[in-house]
């Protein structure tokens, strides 16, 4: 087993270790859905000099080697390139990474009164434990889209000043048959409504309490309730990201799955500067419930991206597409299960992640006989282990815990499509798809030392 990497850290490191866990618990508490990361994403990298796709193309401009540029996928996608010195056809070196994460949605006609309490009804999006979900304070962020064009962005339970809503749970004392039931069922996804309030408006017959919620939202977002049929609102963990334990080591945070991987994947672009071979990182949507949709990786936006930007370059062909795709060369980060001794029977010790030994490789990921797995090839181990040791990343490599145990799967096989190496990378996570998870800040810094090495070496 590798060192602990905190052990070899420098003075300098320990310093550099806190800046980017600041920087990064910053971005985890501003940017809790697709929507706000990919806002974050394209204000940061016009910062640091890149333009819009979108613009250049409209202007015929012709990109070069040290161009910068960026494209996006109906707000929840990005694309950032930096174009190097080699022919856009040998290939890319892509860093990609999903900035959705699990949650509650809204469903399209939400609004209820019940015994003179107002609820939203509600539908969870990805995998998880619904108990886990239950009375904790939570917030509400989105769009509401209006039939005369106007998006108004919704964010309410952030500010300390801001309320909060909330899932019931029955009471311990009346809890003896839902104490029975398997923790699968012990809460029902039907049962998962957002209590909203309880003040009835004065005047109002029938359904009062939601009467006043309605005035509410009038009153602050100018909305009407058939204004949720395209209001796009997600329910999430209310609160910022804040260390965890007593040595500040780790991170307690909503998202990290997979946005602890999307962050130091899109500073590693802005920091790694000019290469020779065109650099990318992709932040894709939809990858909790299948990486389906026009924003998830199954989609045509990537290649329709990279095909925008070869006839940028003169190079207007389908075959010019195929042969930089099939070229490239990806680290699809995501994160990976770190080993938790309360439930060392779902582990296998040898083959698993822990906090504090760097960056993780999967080699490859699945359920039960590698299903649904990308299973890399050798060849590209061995290179990215001599790149990793060349510029002293520590990292390790694990499975998603014990065969047959469970299991799951990332978009690595979807970019292997396209004939690319591709590698499951990322960082261990320690309650993973829980409404707070944690990470270790020593992981993340070395996955972002990893992530720079691949840019400019890979």
């Amino acid at each position: 087993m590798r060192e602990n990497s905190w052990l070899s850290y420098t003075e300098e490191d320990d310093k550099n270790v806190e800046v980017l866990a600041q920087e990064y618990k910053e971005f985890l508490s501003k940017c809790k859905t697709e929507r706000e990361c990919t806002q974050y994403f394209i204000q940061e990298a016009e910062s640091h000099g890149y333009q819009d796709l979108n613009k250049l193309i409209a202007q015929g401009t012709r990109l070069k080697a040290g161009d910068k540029v960026y494209g996006v996928g109906m707000g929840k996608t990005i694309a950032l390139f930096q174009i190097g010195k080699q022919p856009l056809t040998e290939g890319m070196n892509i860093l990609c990474a999903h900035i959705d994460s699990p949650r509650l949605d809204l469903k399209q006609n939400p609004l209820y009164e019940d015994t003179e309490l107002s609820f939203m009804d509600t539908h969870y999006y990805g995998g998880i434990k619904k108990y886990q979900w239950v009375a904790l304070p939570l917030a509400l962020h989105g769009v509401v889209a209006k039939k005369d064009g106007t998006v108004v962005n919704v964010n309410i339970g952030e500010d300390p000043a801001d309320p909060v809503v909330y899932v019931t749970d029955l009471l311990i004392h009346l809890a003896g048959k839902q104490m029975e039931k398997k923790g699968s069922v012990v809460v029902e996804g039907e049962n998962l409504d957002i209590l909203v309030g309880s003040r009835p408006l004065a005047g109002e017959e029938k359904d009062a309490v939601k009467a006043n919620i309605l005035r509410l939202l009038k009153e602050k977002y100018q909305m009407e309730e058939e204004d949720f049929l395209s209001a796009e609102i997600e329910v999430v963990p209310a609160g910022p990201a804040r260390d965890c334990g007593l040595d500040r080591s780790m991170i307690a945070g909503y998202g990290h799955d997979d946005r602890v991987c999307a962050y130091p994947s899109f500073a590693a672009m802005m920091e790694a500067g000019h290469v020779d071979r065109t650099s990318c990182c992709l932040l894709v949507d939809k990858e909790e419930i299948g990486s389906v949709g026009a924003t998830g990786m199954q989609s045509m936006f990537f290649e329709n991206t990279v095909a925008e930007i070869l006839a940028l370059m003169g190079q207007d062909s389908n075959l010019a597409v195929r042969r930089t795709l099939a070229r490239s060369r990806m680290l699809s980060s995501d994160v990976s299960a770190a080993y938790d001794p309360a439930y060392a029977e779902a582990f296998e010790k040898k083959n698993c992640a822990y906090f504090g030994k760097g960056m993780v490789i999967n080699k490859y990921t699945g359920a039960r006989g590698k299903s649904g797995s990308n299973d890399a090839n050798a060849e590209y181990l061995a290179r990215l282990r001599r790149i990793f040791d060349d510029n002293k990343v520590a990292f390790q490599t694990a499975e998603l815990g014990k065969v047959d145990y469970g299991g799951g799967g990332t978009i690595a096989y979807i970019a292997a499509l396209y004939g690319m190496e591709v590698v499951d990378s990322g960082v261990a996570v320690l309650s993973m798809h829980a409404p707070w998870e944690i990470i270790s800040k020593s992981d993340l810094y070395e996955a972002k030392k990893g992530y720079v090495a691949f840019l400019k070496n890979a």
